[in-house]
């Protein structure tokens, strides 16, 4: 290699390489209002879905507390709504977990 070649190369590997510059600008990326209205849609979708979901639970529960009442009846015990208790019957005992003055029967 001749001293000419030898500058060539070293001046070549010396220079820092430029970035290739960008096929699309940054400021044509954006999601726009196409964008806009599906995270909208999500989220009122996702606040639905999770009413709908607390509206399930809460009637699975009161459909099992009255079951429990009925077979009670059915048994021959009685359990108080109210009283003076205040209102505390075995659902809402010390010994047991609380799920709530549960739904008015009446």
């Amino acid at each position: 290699m001749s001293a000419s070649g030898l500058a060539a190369a070293f001046s070549l590997a010396a220079t820092s390489p430029t970035p290739a510059p960008s096929v699309v600008p940054d400021v044509d990326v954006t999601p726009g209002v196409v964008g806009f209205v599906m995270i909208a849609a999500v989220a009122v979708l996702t606040i639905l879905l999770v009413i709908d979901m607390s509206r399930r639970i809460r009637r699975t529960r009161y459909r099992a507390e009255i079951r429990e009442r009925l077979e009670a009846e059915a048994r021959g015990e009685t359990l108080d709504d109210g009283g003076a208790d205040g209102g505390r019957d075995r659902w809402n005992s010390d010994d047991g977990p609380s799920i709530g003055p549960g739904p008015d029967l009446r």
